[in-house]
């Protein structure tokens, strides 16, 4: 199990770099001998987890066939994903979709203009700060106080930014008017000069099963709120349409 434990740190290790990283850069982020990575390394190369260039490893072609096999396994359906493009290029902002399952916060699908890229600070999978997002806390505020609470004591409340919230009180009294609203905001939380708007999607017998979302910059959000908020409220509304035509098992919650 160590070995499984250390190959899986090892990619992740390359997958969080920015640029093509040496196997000694490996061995020092995971914390093991530089004989160790080599040998790991060799298994998830030979495998296509992993790429040898000229300056170092980079994620390989399997990678993209389990991002595929995720977001069939989470029923992001062709009609959602055009969801998500049609509402990028409507708002001009990154969209994604996201949902709770098996305890987890997970965004399962996004799209983001060129000009933007990555700078939301938000990808694809598992999040552990779902305190500070706003399609974190549609989902958040639809739980029981119960899971809510499990939620929060296993992912805990990071301060990511100095305007992330990081007392219970006063995440609580947010969600309060996230669930009266149908709407929640949050500004530089996650990430300095970005802003997040997100409203739910409803299962057909009501539940909140996801959430959709937009991420502009600061500048733009404050001129731009209301015309944001319509645009992923439509996005939402189309969403819970389209579940209706999935199986009964995309929709719970787990």
């Amino acid at each position: 199990m160590r070995t499984v434990d250390r190959a899986m740190d090892v990619l992740e290790a390359v997958a969080a770099a920015d640029e093509p990283i040496s196997a000694k850069a490996l061995a020092r982020a995971v914390g093991c001998g530089l004989s160790t990575v080599y040998n790991l390394i060799a298994v998830l190369t030979g495998r296509g987890y992993l790429a040898r260039t000229s300056a170092g490893y980079v994620l390989g072609h399997q990678v993209s066939g389990l991002n595929r096999a995720f977001s069939r396994q989470m029923s992001v359906t062709d009609d959602l994903r055009g969801l998500l493009g049609h509402l990028r290029r409507a708002a001009g902002a990154t969209a994604c979709y996201s949902i709770f399952r098996d305890g987890d916060i997970v965004v399962v699908d996004m799209t983001a203009p060129r000009d933007q890229g990555d700078s939301w600070g938000i990808s694809l999978g598992s999040e552990r700060f779902a305190h500070a997002t706003a399609h974190g806390k549609v989902l958040l505020s639809s739980l029981s106080a119960a899971a809510r609470r499990r939620y929060l004591a296993d992912a805990g409340m990071r301060r990511l930014t100095p305007n992330t919230i990081t007392s219970t009180s006063e995440l609580e009294r947010q969600l309060r008017q996230v669930r009266h609203a149908g709407l929640a905001t949050e500004v530089e939380e996650v990430t300095p000069g970005m802003a997040c708007l997100a409203t739910p999607v409803h299962a057909p017998d009501g539940r909140v099963v996801a959430a959709v979302s937009v991420a502009v910059a600061t500048d733009q959000f404050r001129r731009r709120q209301h015309q944001l908020g319509a645009a992923v409220r439509r996005s939402a509304q189309e969403a819970t349409k389209i579940l209706r035509e999935l199986r009964p098992a995309a929709l719970g919650r787990g």
